[in-house]
């Protein structure tokens, strides 16, 4: 059995579920999330607690066991609390500005790159221009927003400069040996 499918998703208080056929819809203080899951999973909602479980030991079904329990768990995280995702920029004259709710990326191109915020997402900044985070309910959005972000200017291995998961190890190399050596 899979061992985060069997885990029951505890539901805080103060957070409703609404369920039609296969569509969830979670609400909470910070808005709402609705997603449609595999037909073949049995989801229950009983005493504040969701549990999945699944018909069969089939390879598919075991797939779709820990994945339809992960989403949920994200959706009742995300109306309760959210997702964040900070990025660093590193190097010299990178940085990235606000235009209203819109992120201006000036990255060492000949233009500056705006990023407009989909619905859901809004951004904030830190450190002078040198941190953007992404916040919002949804993990996958927040997610998938940051990474066309990182995108832009990924971090290169020789001088560090672009932009970064904050915490992220990115692996330097040398360079070159420089001049000298045998003829």
């Amino acid at each position: 059995m899979s061992r985060i499918g069997r885990l029951p998703i505890t539901v805080p208080s103060g957070v409703t579920v609404q369920r039609e056929g296969n569509r969830f819809s979670i609400k909470g203080p910070r808005g709402e999330l609705t997603q449609e899951f595999p037909a073949v999973m049995d989801i229950s909602y009983e005493d504040g607690q969701l549990t999945v479980r699944r018909p069969d030991d089939s390879k598919n079904n075991r797939a779709l066991h820990g994945m339809t329990r992960a989403l949920l768990a994200n959706m009742v995280t995300g109306v309760t609390t959210g997702f964040t995702r900070r990025l660093e920029f590193n190097g010299v004259g990178y940085r990235v500005d606000a235009d209203g709710d819109k992120a201006v990326l000036l990255v060492g191109f000949s233009h500056p790159v705006r990023i407009t915020p989909p619905e859901g997402i809004k951004f904030s900044f830190e450190q002078n221009g040198h941190i953007l985070i992404v916040e919002g309910n949804d993990k996958q959005l927040v997610g998938h927003v940051a990474s066309t972000i990182r995108d832009v200017a990924p971090p290169e291995p020789y001088l560090g400069k672009g932009i970064a998961y904050a915490g992220e190890v990115i692996r330097r190399k040398a360079g070159k040996a420089g001049k000298g050596g045998g003829k």
